[in-house]
């Protein structure tokens, strides 16, 4: 079924809605929760949150991407689940060594940083400025939190030219927030 009319199914408060959903995304929710978590359970109780929230707002709110509205969704409550997580001493698997990268890259380790309009609008720019291949390793890495091994799978190239690729790609973006007038 298409996203128009699973968002129809949620306009008309059918359950059907939600098996639909499932039927399609449940492998790339299921994805960017475990890339995040590490954990079977927690990615489960993440979706089924996830769900339910999809449940909750649609309507009012009737996205233009159903994937990508569900996907954010799924990303931000694996993550808040991941701080609390770290909280209670539990880590976070792969996520941690991404957190590490980023950290090293702009400087802090506050996830928070992401968050801020300005940044993300800088981010956002400096990524329609790419190659198609670098822009989609970067996505992979930072936003689906994909190990390295996994996108060189993906991406039918080596591990090595993943990490080159990836490197090249933070300092131009360190290049590209500096000249838009961030301090990393």
């Amino acid at each position: 079924m298409d996203d128009e009319k699973i968002i129809e199914l949620f306009f008309k408060r059918s359950q059907e809605a939600i098996n639909e959903t499932r039927e399609k995304y449940d492998t790339y929710c299921r994805v960017i929760s475990t890339n995040i978590l590490s954990d079977k359970q927690d990615s489960e109780e993440c979706l089924n949150d996830a769900y339910l929230k999809l449940w909750n707002s649609v309507p009012p709110e009737k996205p233009k991407s159903l994937k990508a509205y569900l996907g954010c969704i799924v990303r931000n409550l694996s993550l808040d689940r991941l701080e609390k997580n770290r909280a209670q001493k539990r880590g976070g698997g792969q996520t941690e060594a991404v957190f590490e990268e980023l950290a090293g890259f702009i400087g802090t380790s506050n996830i928070q940083i992401s968050e801020t309009l300005a940044i993300r609008e800088a981010i956002n720019s400096f990524l329609k400025e790419l190659d198609k291949e670098s822009r989609i390793i970067f996505v992979q890495r930072y936003w689906y939190f994909c190990s390295i091994k996994e996108i060189a799978v993906q991406m039918e190239i080596t591990e090595s030219k993943v990490k080159m690729r990836l490197s090249r790609t933070k300092e131009k973006l360190r290049k590209h927030l500096q000249k838009e007038g961030f301090d990393i």
